[in-house]
């Protein structure tokens, strides 16, 4: 698939439409603020982890899953992921797509991203007692924005603050020789998980609906782990969030 950069006038007039649309449709009714957010954090936060309900329509919902669903279903559910972060999933990376799940693509690409987008998007396929546990992605493999469609299930995301140097795109670690060592270590990993808590943290609790569009950047991209809450964890205001079958169309920038 090749996603344009659509640098004439026509492009930049369709990515502020679509941006202001999406805007409008951005909803701060589904995050959840816990602990004591420092003001100036929780600012940065909401202008760096959006969520969009009602992004696609179920008909852009049935095309994206009929045009992954041949391949997917031919995989097995794995619960023994390399890097020990996700559990019940399967994955691809697609890069030709039909005409019509493009036009949708390109729409995430006018709404979420400044410039292009890298041409292999992720594809991840989260069973229902999948779970995928706290993480922030590698600097090395994506850049400052990761943005996902959810199709067949909402889900809870909670994301808890973490190191607000470590995983910053092109950060260095000299606080000394074995530090480095480590820290390049982690950077050969696709995700990093570093431990958190949140017992004297600040965290937030997102509800992804079905159909929705997040655009995590910047501050919630680095400054966050990220995880999708197993059923018997995923509450939302107190009400139970029941997750079954998920696929994720992820799209990211270049490092």
């Amino acid at each position: 698939m090749v996603i344009f950069n659509r640098s004439s006038a026509i492009g930049q007039i369709l990515r502020r439409c679509h941006r202001a649309v999406a805007a409008k449709k951005s909803d701060s009714r589904l995050t959840c603020f816990h602990g004591l957010w420092p003001a100036a954090e929780q600012r940065d936060f909401e202008q760096h982890m959006r969520i969009i309900p009602d992004f696609i329509s179920e008909e852009e919902e049935k095309q994206l899953h009929e045009e992954v669903e041949p391949y997917m279903s031919r995989l097995r559910y794995e619960f023994d992921h390399w890097d020990d972060a996700i559990h019940g999933f399967r994955e691809t990376e697609r890069k030709k797509w039909y005409p019509t799940n493009r036009d949708v693509l390109e729409r995430v690409r006018q709404v979420a991203f400044d410039g292009v987008i890298m041409p292999y998007v992720h594809v991840l396929d989260l069973a229902a007692d999948g779970v995928i546990k706290p993480h922030v992605d590698s600097t090395r493999y994506c850049g400052n924005t990761i943005s996902g469609i959810s199709l067949l299930s909402d889900s809870v995301m909670r994301l808890v603050r973490t190191d607000a140097e470590k995983y910053q795109q092109g950060s260095t670690n000299t606080v000394s020789k074995e530090a480095n060592v480590n820290a390049e270590a982690d950077d050969a990993s696709y995700r990093h998980q570093p431990k958190t808590k949140l017992e004297n943290n600040f965290y937030a609790d997102l509800l992804l609906p079905r159909r929705s569009l997040y655009i995590m950047s910047h501050t919630a991209r680095y400054n966050f782990t990220h995880e999708i809450l197993a059923n018997e964890l995923s509450l939302f205001l107190g009400k139970p969030i029941k997750k079954t079958r998920r696929i994720s169309i992820i799209c990211r920038n270049e490092p």
